[in-house]
């Protein structure tokens, strides 16, 4: 009898590719065979990312669909959100087909899909395939998603997910409270992108009434309410594991791993960790000053600056600044992120607060300082600073730029105040727990892989 098959997919950007490959290098250890599914952009940017080492594509079957563009130019691009909603489907559901007609160990026991691609679902149930959905962000913000006809209903937001006014809204006592002007599709690109945005959201309150299985890259213990409003959706994280090389999955940039070796060299807790993510803009004038901000906090540090953030927006570093800061500043393009989080020379992280990265810290109990920019990012922000206790935020002035000043004076702050770091360190062992044998989201993971392996 053929393996189980799982056939994945993740919604094409970045923060959404890698907690799915985590979650797919997870069903393979129980002896499932995944087969994961990328636009040929993002195919070659993952596999030519890949450090010497890496093992994944032995034990994952990479696979890609065209991106829906018959343009070289265009192809060199990502996919953008119409191109998911008209082109992505139907190249899809042909791979889907070509599995179905292929040989016994190709047919398909399981789609799991992104939530926010539901008709991947439809697609499925089409085809009388078991289905489950994953979702990469906090539960929170899934709860947001499915409570969009109540908010219509309320008058908090209008048919086209526009706010009637501006106020804040908290679904529950315990969760983190949210103003309308930062509903996650409101922050992201243009009108045409948001507009994209939550039609797909839209959609895909349908699409996970046809799932089987609805799970979340959280924990009951940072997400007790929404999982108390929402009890259908099933949390299986943190998703921490890595590759044999110790290495993050599914990169869109190759890892500069020559930074481990200054970061043996610092002192314990000492370094200050600047990360955006993949998607961060800044403008000359804020790059400057979080330049000078770091300069002013005469701590070491490691700064992230992926090529694209850098070159597509013309920042440049102070005059002088590198020849100031010297050794004590590392500047790099893409870094291991896992591996700086576990260090113990890292004091804190300044972060966009992407759920990746919050998961990522929270599980090894660095605070963080929180800097968000769209999507649900602001979201998290309430979860690190108001829920949790666990970071800070910054203030911008009046021409709405956070200035070297607050940043040198937020970290100081943070790293002062032994009250917060503490309970940084007590929720990490509380996440932790819950992914150790007989933990919660554990036992979750577990009972999926038995429903797969029933399925097949």
């Amino acid at each position: 009898m053929a393996r189980p098959h799982v056939l994945v997919i993740p919604y094409p950007v970045q923060g959404h590719v890698i907690p799915l490959l985590e979650l797919s290098l997870c069903l393979v250890k129980h002896g499932i065979k995944v087969s994961f599914v990328n636009t040929k952009y993002n195919h070659e940017r993952i596999t030519s990312s890949f450090a010497e080492g890496s093992d994944i594509g032995s034990k994952i079957s990479l696979v890609w669909i065209a991106d829906g563009s018959d343009s070289a130019e265009k192809a060199k691009k990502p996919v953008s959100t119409g191109e998911v909603l008209r082109h992505m489907p139907g190249k899809v559901e042909e791979l889907i087909d070509c599995l179905i007609n292929g040989s016994e160990s190709e047919k398909i026991s399981c789609v799991l899909a992104d939530q926010s691609i539901g008709w991947a679902l439809d697609i499925a149930k089409k085809k009388g395939i078991p289905r489950a959905a994953f979702c990469p962000a906090a539960a929170a913000q899934l709860v947001h998603g499915l409570s969009i006809p109540k908010l219509i209903e309320n008058g908090i937001i209008d048919k086209n997910g526009t706010p009637l006014r501006k106020q804040t809204i908290q679904l529950s006592p315990s969760m983190p409270s949210l103003s309308t002007e930062n509903l996650a599709w409101l922050n992201v690109g243009n009108l045409t992108t948001q507009k994209h945005i939550f039609e797909l959201m839209m959609r895909n309150i349908k699409s996970m009434q046809l799932t089987e299985w609805l799970l979340c890259n959280s924990s009951y213990v940072l997400e007790q309410s929404a999982f108390t409003l929402s009890p259908n959706i099933i949390p299986i994280g943190p998703l921490l594991t890595s590759n044999a090389s110790g290495n993050s999955a599914g990169n869109f940039w190759p890892q500069d791993l020559t930074i481990m070796n200054w970061l043996d060299q610092q002192s314990p807790s000492s370094v200050i960790y600047v990360a955006f993510g993949s998607f961060r803009t800044m403008s000359p004038s804020q790059f400057q000053e979080l330049a000078l901000g770091l300069e002013l906090s005469n701590r070491p540090f490691i700064w992230v600056a992926q090529p694209d953030f850098r070159q597509g927006n013309n920042n440049e570093y102070p005059q002088g600044f590198e020849d100031r800061v010297g050794d004590r500043g590392q500047m790099v393009g893409w870094a291991p992120q896992k591996k700086i989080l576990r260090h113990a020379s890292v004091a804190c992280f300044i972060s966009h607060c992407g759920w990746n990265s919050t998961m990522e810290s929270v599980s090894n109990g660095i605070p963080i300082l929180c800097w968000p920019h769209f999507a649900d990012q602001f979201l998290n922000k309430s979860y690190v600073c108001d829920v949790w206790n666990v970071g800070m935020g910054f203030e911008t002035d009046e021409r709405g730029i956070i200035t070297s000043n607050e940043i040198r004076d937020k970290i100081k702050q943070l790293l002062n105040d032994e009250d917060l770091k503490e309970r940084a360190k007590h929720l990490k062992e509380k996440v932790l727990s819950g992914i150790r044998e007989g933990g919660k989201s554990r036992n979750n993971l577990d009972g999926f892989v038995k429903w797969i392996k029933m399925k097949n």
